[in-house]
């Protein structure tokens, strides 16, 4: 039985040198007028709203505002994903509504 025998052969040692990151953009003070803002949209849409659709609202704010804080601009982003999320819930809702009134109808019959 032949056995092949390899040769570790090792370069020399890399050296490089780490720079420190650029400071990141300070984020608090966005954090408070998101807040804000996210408080006002979101008062204003449950304003409109049958209560019953408190917590879906809300679930939909707190989606659209976790997608806008991963952006570079979450407050110019937020309001237009806190409108689409909103309308996707009411329309869940209003589909939801629909259904539940057929199948009352058709259990009735």
């Amino acid at each position: 039985m032949k056995t092949n025998k390899l040769r570790a052969e090792f370069a020399p040692e890399t050296r490089f040198e780490l720079r420190p990151l650029p400071p990141a953009p300070f984020r608090a003070t966005q954090e408070t007028e998101f807040e804000r803002l996210k408080k006002a949209l979101l008062a204003r849409q449950l304003a409109q709203a049958p209560t019953e659709l408190n917590a879906p609202l809300r679930r939909a704010a707190n989606e659209a505002a976790a997608l806008a804080w991963n952006t570079l601009f979450p407050l110019l982003v937020f309001p237009a994903l806190f409108e689409e999320k909103t309308t996707a819930t009411l329309r869940q809702a209003g589909r939801q509504a629909q259904i539940f009134a057929v199948t009352r109808e058709i259990i009735a019959a």
